[in-house]
């Protein structure tokens, strides 16, 4: 990838990030960046590449974000730091973009469905490497990892009907660290 396009790439996703990306228009977003877009289609040569380019930033972003996450004290604790990280603007935002993606990708559309998968996968292992430096045996982090997010996309469902932690965060934190110590 070019300088100039690492460049836009940064900066569409920052724009998108703010601003959705359903219903993306390349005008507007060319823009908001300080540049135009048929600059856009020649250093992405479409709209969809620009777009996968967009949720891979994204995505990377926010795995880089858990990966910088120091270890925590205990397996417990690590999802419940995990959980705090995951409900800070910046990652509510990442997790809107996924969100997006995701919905559009359950349809069938390309190139969000397999974006969406190569996503779930770069969070995934930023999830399990966490567990793993907070106290999880290896060989148990990839069910553990799994059971974490998925619980986690479950609260974050309910996250706009509800101010306070989610219910099961406790419940789930001392899940995890009885699996932790199971043979």
């Amino acid at each position: 990838m070019s300088t100039r396009r690492e460049e836009l790439t940064e900066r569409a996703t920052d724009w998108v990030l703010g601003h959705g990306l359903v219903g993306l228009s390349l005008r507007p977003l060319a823009a908001a960046i300080g540049t135009s877009d048929r600059m856009l289609i020649y250093h992405f040569g479409s709209k969809e590449q620009l777009i996968v380019d967009i949720i891979r930033c994204s995505a990377m972003r926010s795995a880089q974000e858990l990966r910088l996450l120091p270890a925590s004290a205990s397996p417990h604790e690590a999802v419940l730091d995990q959980w705090r990280l995951r409900t800070t603007e910046r990652q509510a935002q990442c997790e809107r973009l996924y969100v997006e993606a995701s919905t559009l990708g359950l349809f069938g559309q390309q190139p969000y469905a397999d974006e969406v998968a190569a996503m779930n996968q770069t969070w995934l292992d930023a999830v399990r490497q966490h567990l793993v430096g907070s106290g999880v045996a290896e060989e148990r982090s990839h069910e553990i990892a799994e059971l974490v997010e998925a619980a986690f996309m479950g609260f974050e469902l309910d996250l706009p009907l509800s101010t306070s932690e989610p219910a099961g965060l406790p419940a789930l934190a001392r899940a995890v660290a009885l699996l932790a110590r199971a043979d």
